[in-house]
């Protein structure tokens, strides 16, 4: 397919910059029936999920990976770190108005001093000339990373909206976004109806978005992400199937996460990168149903959706979005689907 096939026309003004006033206070459109679409609230999930499902959430945590600064000689830089790879490193993104070279001195926020190592492809290897520890550092000085389509700076409140309420592993640049609308209310209502909880991380880097340059989508090079898949879920995914349960992704970076560590056929405990890049055509191997976003316009994440819940259901639900006024991408609204050929 190309990537042309994934285009729509969104008006800027469904780009949601903020989140809504309380966490949960979401629409989901709703792809799984035969039905082509239904509109709900976010809390009607309630209605979408089963005694013996296993919704499996992203349990990483985002920290404030965008730091401002200036090379020593006076040029301001922009760090946005994609990775804290030691106690004292990093790779980082760094825009200025000429790239540093290995040897290149910076002066960061929080009077810290730095050093550029070197090239890691787009990256750069920085290392930190402080006794404190980087992911500290981060933590006491950084900016939430927000997403280039949200058009203003970061505030205090992103801190903890642009994080889901059970984030937990430090090391994502992004929110695992599908699951901000969960709150634990909603968790706890979910658990007395007899939906069970899994957890995958995924640590979200920069590159989720990276566009497609190629149009012929076969030719994409996708960007690497660290996950890991637990003995103890994969063990969870099975009681589920003995019950008679679905396993329901939260997020495609939960999908991405069970599909990689169900490249044999069968999930098995897996830490370590991936790569995948699902398109439509691939055969999913664990996953039964989703919650998620809406995602960019010709970008990966559309490819992912489109290849679980096949392409006209998908481009005709986001149309319908569109005409319905639902908020798009990360402080926007969801959806609920469910596997091509498998809609009741």
């Amino acid at each position: 397919m190309r990537k042309s096939d994934f285009h729509f026309d969104l008006p800027s003004e469904l780009i949601a910059q903020t989140p809504p006033e309380q966490r949960g206070e979401s629409r989901l459109l709703d792809l799984s029936s035969a039905t082509p679409w239904v509109d709900r609230q976010f809390s009607e999930i309630t209605q979408l999920l089963h005694p013996n499902d296993l919704l499996i959430f992203n349990d990483t945590r985002v920290i404030p990976a965008r730091l401002m600064g200036r090379k020593e000689s006076g040029g301001r830089v922009e760090l946005l770190v994609e990775r804290v790879t030691g106690d004292h490193q990093l790779l980082a993104h760094i825009r200025a108005s000429k790239a540093p070279r290995s040897g290149t001195r910076l002066l960061l926020e929080g009077e810290l001093h730095a050093e550029v190592c070197g090239r890691a492809g787009a990256l750069f290897e920085v290392r930190l000339e402080d006794s404190r520890l980087a992911m500290e550092w981060l933590e006491a000085v950084g900016r939430v990373p927000l997403p280039p389509y949200i058009e203003r700076q970061a505030e205090t409140m992103d801190r903890e909206r642009y994080q889901t309420i059970y984030a937990r592993n430090k090391g994502a640049v992004a929110a695992p976004t599908a699951g901000l609308h969960f709150t634990q209310p909603l968790l706890n209502e979910l658990e007395s109806a007899g939906v069970r909880f899994g957890f995958v991380t995924l640590h979200v880097g920069a590159g989720t978005f990276q566009p497609v340059r190629v149009e012929q989508i076969e030719e994409h090079s996708m960007h690497s992400e660290w996950y890991e898949v637990s003995e103890s879920l994969c063990e969870q995914v099975e009681r589920t199937r003995e019950a008679g349960g679905r396993v329901v992704a939260v997020g495609t970076t939960a999908v991405r996460s069970l599909e990689s560590a169900s490249s044999s056929g069968r999930l098995r405990p897996f830490q370590g990168e991936t790569d995948i890049f699902i398109t439509p055509g691939y055969r999913f191997k664990t996953v039964d149903a989703m919650v998620t976003n809406f995602h960019l316009s010709e970008s990966t994440l559309i490819m992912l959706v489109t290849a679980f819940a096949g392409y006209e259901q998908i481009m005709g639900g986001y149309q319908h979005a569109i005409e319905q006024r639902y908020r798009f991408f990360s402080y926007g609204d969801a959806m609920f689907i469910t596997r091509s050929g498998e809609r009741g």
